[in-house]
């Protein structure tokens, strides 16, 4: 075994940078995160100064095994997690499991930290060792038992208020919010009518168009024609104005420049991403993390292509930069580099200035170069930040915009710009993306025909349009990103995590590549933003992240932090469970009233999502319910359009003798003829179909029916059957695959049981779930499921306690077995019993031991 262990966090990264190190190192990974909190009640225990109870993650249990059975023959123990917050805590768990366990005794443990994946950056990373920054874990401590404390204490109070199964986290609930209130904005807009008049001019050289810009003597400004009528009389007043030209009063030339964008730090990165190569925030990270951690290039052997991409840095180091513009004046020129390099100033409040921002670690490696290396994922993604990266070292680009006002007559006139490009500078490699397009994006590159003062412009026309204003788009990835990092709610590295939760939990979906909340979404957050507003206030939340960082730059201790949250909170929790209505909670609205039965119309969240009813629970005959259906909002529902929903279920006809119907079950629509029910096709409406496609869509069904089964065995329960997926055998507990082959028909009694033996599979239930072929032990069920079955941002579950069992548990019956087993193998028989007594004591304690962040 090598004298020297290094731990890093992912096993392509050990493999990468046990190349670089020699044989004298043994590089191990952690496989992310070792340890949790128990994921039940009490983990974080806010009487004991915020004390936390944590347990090896079970699916990681086998690494941290081998991570300690290397640190004992290992003579120096290094850290290489990386280099932000949740890195220093991963190193400071695995330190304090090798600790319990008496592995660090007259040890060396050094944290490296290194920002590329480079043999130059390596070596300089382990000339550079020091100890663990108690003030990053002690942030990263304080940022879980804040998401855990808010998951186990309001997650309940939503089970009992809106729906069972929801969860509430410090951090996504003020970004479900920020959709949710961009939704009431869009709903509550009103649309204003207003027409824009345009002149279309003939000029000898080059036809433009110019717009109106003074009308009657006064300026023309978005909402002067509101109507049709007003605006063609204007327009004849300009036609009659003009006679056939309009004449040149004015040429302006102004020459501006434009600075290159800074380089990427996580967020500009995920909002680019999703511009430029629709990505999701949660692919381009992924996609990242491959470049950084290492590509294969031929004979070179694995290289990290890009430096870490969780950053909020713009900073690039001098040795970048230097490479950098060596490629610039390669490829663009020398008049391409500016005199001396940019430099950019980091807006974020916390930002590691330590860190770079992200870029290529080697600028020489160009896009082409390296394509043959990547897939297509990798490839874009390089070539964005490679293409930013030198950019932003590049001469700003200089342009040229004319402005030329025309008039038509004496009291009216229309201007025209266009700018040009007089020398692109960085606009030659790059040009960052925009959400929405500003006025004078719509003049750049149009070029407009030399002209001067006093010039006749030939008119070909002059023409109204009409327009109305639009609502604020829903947002986007990338304008949420946005968003969340101006209002300064989580941190760039947590935001493809909020997405992935919110989307997760159905709190919103995409439609068109942009977020819409959906009823149980919009229930969350109301009851949240009424009855929570604090906890769900954008600048509060920003606030506690200020306090955070404030932690990890060790200017403020962490459970006074703590303490100023929790009480307030714990009580607040408390009382909105007795006092909220739950009615009121999930939005019930009423409708109007039911023309048939005078009773009420309503709709209402319920445990399969949101529905109409009738009548009410008080009335002596039952209420009547209809679901929603797809598209529609309990929000924006009116009366008519719920009154729609009870025509369900509906009688098309009699086939054979039988009635045939169509509704909705909780499975979606379907048309129904005796005991057969078959699935209406996406394209059918159950409120306009009609018989025959209900008639045809059935006996599709029976058809497929009755050619299901290819073969049977007389006295087994074994059948060779037509799936979805073709031809399988199957007993009815176990499937099993038909070799491609062979003839389905033709199979023998044997081949179908052997066939079952070496390929079957428990066969899954409607719901998902597999049939168990065996019962497994209860020691067995998973703590990793119940630790990373918390919100996707590290927010805990809302489970109740009582239906888990903790980890922590199991791992000590673990540590008492073998500390039992080295006792027993160390004693003579006789004191066997005592002995293994007193290790199993000490095991226990160790592991339920409470710990603290020091």
């Amino acid at each position: 075994m090598a004298k020297n262990l290094l731990i890093v966090e992912s096993p392509a990264k050990a493999k990468t940078i046990n190349k670089y190190l020699g044989k004298d190192f043994t590089v191990l990974a952690s496989y992310g995160h070792v340890r949790d909190l128990v994921p039940k009640e009490g983990a974080v225990d806010p009487d004991n100064h915020f004390a936390m109870e944590y347990a090896v993650i079970e699916k990681n249990e086998k690494h941290v095994d081998a991570i300690a059975k290397a640190a004992r023959s290992a003579d120096n123990l290094f850290l290489a997690t990386d280099p932000d917050r949740e890195g220093e805590a991963i190193s400071w768990h695995i330190a304090e499991i090798l600790r319990e366990r008496g592995l660090l005794e007259d040890k060396p443990l050094r944290r490296v930290v290194f920002t590329e994946i480079t043999p130059r950056a390596i070596k300089e990373a382990m000339n550079q060792t020091r100890d663990i920054a108690a003030p990053l874990v002690d942030a990263q401590q304080a940022r879980r038992a804040l998401d855990y404390l808010v998951g186990f204490n309001l997650s309940p109070v939503l089970w009992r208020k809106v729906q069972r199964g929801l969860s509430a986290g410090r951090v996504q609930s003020p970004a479900l919010r920020m959709i949710v209130e961009r939704e009431e904005e869009i709903e509550a807009f009103v649309a204003r009518e207003y027409w824009t008049v345009e002149a279309e001019c003939a000029h000898p050289q080059q036809a433009f168009t110019a717009r109106l810009n003074k009308l009657d003597g006064k300026k023309f400004e978005q909402f002067t024609i509101t109507d049709g009528e007003t605006a063609e009389a204007a327009r004849k007043r300009l036609v009659a104005a003009a006679n056939g030209f309009l004449h040149v009063t004015d040429v302006t030339s102004k020459e501006r420049k434009r600075r290159p964008a800074p380089p990427f730090t996580t967020s500009t990165l995920q909002q680019e991403a999703s511009r430029k190569l629709g990505f999701t925030t949660s692919r381009t990270m992924r996609v990242a993390q491959k470049l950084y951690e290492g590509v294969a290039l031929g004979d070179e052997g694995t290289v990290g292509l890009i430096s870490y991409m969780r950053t909020d840095s713009v900073n690039l180091s001098q040795d970048a930069v230097a490479e950098i513009r060596d490629v610039i004046a390669r490829d663009y020129g020398t008049k391409a580099l500016p005199d001396k390099p940019n430099a950019y100033q980091t807006k974020s409040k916390n930002a590691q200035e330590a860190h770079e921002a992200i870029r290529p670690t080697a600028a020489l490696r160009t896009p082409a170069q390296m394509a043959r290396y990547l897939d297509d994922d990798a490839r874009r993604l390089y070539e964005l930040i490679w293409k930013r990266a030198v950019a932003c070292q590049m001469v700003p680009a200089t342009l040229n915009t004319v402005s030329i006002d025309l008039a038509a007559g004496a009291d009216h006139s229309f201007r025209a710009s266009g700018t040009t490009v007089i020398d692109p500078g960085f606009l030659a490699v790059y040009e960052e993306g925009k959400d929405a397009k500003a006025a004078e994006d719509e003049d750049e590159g149009r070029k407009l025909p030399p002209m001067k003062t006093g010039d006749r412009i030939p008119l070909d026309r002059i023409h109204a349009d009409q327009h109305f204003t639009e609502p604020p788009p829903r947002y986007s990835e990338a304008s949420l990103v946005k968003a969340l990092e101006e209002y300064g709610i989580g941190r760039p590295s947590t935001y493809a995590s909020i997405i992935q939760t919110l989307l997760f939990r159905k709190y919103v979906e995409l439609d068109s590549r942009r977020f819409r909340p959906t009823d149980v979404g919009r229930a969350v957050s109301k009851f949240l933003s009424g009855h929570f507003t604090q906890y769900v206030d954008y600048d509060f939340t920003a606030k506690l992240e200020d306090e955070l960082d404030a932690v990890s730059r060790g200017e403020e201790e962490w459970v006074p932090l703590m303490e100023r949250f929790w009480a307030p909170f714990k009580q607040l929790v408390e009382e909105k469970k007795e006092s909220v209505d739950r009615s009121e909670a999930t939005g019930a609205r009423e409708l109007g009233t039911d023309p048939k039965s005078g009773k009420p119309v309503s709709v209402r969240l319920g445990r399969y999502g949101p529905y109409a009813q009738i009548g009410t629970a008080e009335d002596e005959e039952k209420p009547t319910f209809a679901s929603l259906r797809p598209g529609q909002s309990m929000h924006t529902i009116a009366l008519d359009e719920a009154l729609e929903l009870f025509k369900l279920p509906r009688k098309l006809g009699q086939h054979n003798g039988e009635e045939v119907s169509v509704g909705i079950g909780r499975f979606g629509p379907f048309a129904k003829l005796g005991s057969t029910y078959a699935s209406l096709k996406k394209e059918d409406d159950p409120y306009t179909i009609d018989l025959a496609r209900a008639v045809f869509l059935i006996e599709e069904k029976e058809e497929i029916a009755r050619n299901r089964i290819i073969k049977q065995f007389d006295g087994s329960d074994i059948q060779v059957l037509n799936g979805r997926f073709g031809p399988y055998i199957s007993d009815g507990k176990l499937n099993g695959r038909i070799p491609k082959d062979r003839e389905p028909a033709s199979l023998t009694f044997e081949e179908v049981t052997k066939l079952l033996e070496e390929t079957g599979k428990p066969v899954r239930g409607r719901f998902g779930k597999k049939t168990a072929a065996k019962k497994e032990p209860a020691a067995k069920k998973s703590a990793a499921k119940k630790t990373t079955a918390k919100s996707a941002d590290g927010e805990a579950p809302a489970k109740k306690a009582a239906a888990k069992k903790a980890p922590a548990k199991k791992a000590a019956k673990k540590v008492v077995k073998k500390a039992a087993a080295k006792t027993v193998a160390a004693k003579p028989a006789a004191s066997k019993a005592t002995a293994t007594k007193t290790a199993a004591k000490k095991a226990v304690k160790k592991v339920a031991k409470t710990t603290t962040a020091k």
